[in-house]
């Protein structure tokens, strides 16, 4: 390994533009950890949060964004025993993905998926790691229930439709164009709802409710979301892109008996990310390695135009995942 690399750093509150290719010293790991050789890197909304000042790095973690990475392990740790130098991994990271090392918790890695490829497998952690965490162990969706998640098209959401249809759920997804609609019926949903034409209140309460919803929207869905449950139901939120605020009547979570939840995934502890990664290794795995589920690809770039995957992804126009190409 060299002592420097590149890496993409933001360099000041903004827009696509502040995203800056610079050179850093490489990563050392710390007892618990490995250092990658970054092959793919995915580009989620999270870092678009933290370029844009609303979304900061845990203390203890990289400054650079890129939460989740595929690549060789390079460097171990003193305390890990889990994975080897050579190694091909994807992994969930604290931060540091758009770069071409970056450091993680060993406990976080996970093996590339058999017949895949390190550019697909870049795509998985950071997706799989909240789908399953919100939808499944928090959410606890059980098979038969009726499941409404919003954003279908998103990697969130074409990684929540596969899943929850593999597992035997009633899946209903809201996008917005007909191509993006036709692209969550393909992956397993039942019935894709365009937003932009049709409520999704009224067509879920026409099925009884929806038992689990997993919602990134916010702002007045919050109100609705709440409306289009059925009695017991589960509403998770996982994001709030039209804000966190809304004037609700709490009174129907006593009467109908509802749940309001929801979690972010980066400031959880190491050891819940590991538990995470565990259960995923057991349930979730043997899926991707049988090729039964696989991540929706939308585009890549080359690391150094991180500038434009971002202006693509804030543009709403992608469907699935977008990727940066950093040594693959």
């Amino acid at each position: 390994m060299t002592k420097t690399m590149q890496a993409v750093e933001i360099t000041a509150p903004g827009g696509p533009d502040v995203l800056q290719v610079t050179e850093r010293p490489v990563p050392e790991p710390g007892p618990a950890e490995v250092v990658i050789r970054v092959a793919w890197a995915g580009v989620n909304r999270p870092d678009a949060l933290q370029r844009a000042g609303s979304y900061a790095p845990p203390p203890t973690a990289s400054d650079l964004p890129g939460l989740e990475a595929s690549g060789e392990i390079v460097a171990i740790g003193a305390n890990v025993s889990t994975w080897a130098v050579g190694d091909t991994v994807c992994a969930l990271l604290p931060g540091g993905g758009y770069a071409d090392y970056v450091a993680t918790p060993a406990a976080h890695c996970l093996p590339v998926p058999a017949g895949m490829g390190m550019k697909e497998a870049a795509c998985l952690p950071e997706t799989y790691f909240t789908v399953w965490s919100n939808v499944f162990q928090r959410g606890g969706l059980q098979a038969g229930e009726r499941f409404l998640l919003h954003g279908g098209s998103s990697g969130i959401g074409t990684t929540a439709i596969q899943l929850a249809h593999h597992f035997g759920a009633r899946v209903f997804a809201t996008a917005g164009s007909p191509e993006k609609c036709k692209t969550c019926t393909d992956l397993g949903a039942e019935r894709a709802i365009n937003y932009r034409e049709e409520d999704f209140v009224e067509v879920l309460r026409a099925e009884g409710g929806a038992d689990l919803i997993l919602d990134m929207v916010g702002g007045d869905y919050i109100v609705r979301n709440l409306r289009t449950l059925a009695d017991d139901g589960r509403l998770v939120q996982i994001a709030f892109l039209q804000g966190p605020k809304a004037a609700v009547n709490f009174a129907p979570l006593m009467s109908r008996r509802l749940t309001f939840t929801g979690s972010t995934l980066r400031p959880q502890s190491d050891l819940a990310k590991a538990r995470i990664a565990e259960s995923l290794r057991e349930h979730v795995w043997p899926l991707l390695d049988a090729g039964r589920i696989g991540p929706v690809m939308d585009s890549e770039f080359p690391l150094a135009e991180a500038a434009q995957a971002h202006a693509r992804m804030e543009a709403g126009d992608h469907i699935g995942k977008i990727v940066l190409r950093v040594g693959g």
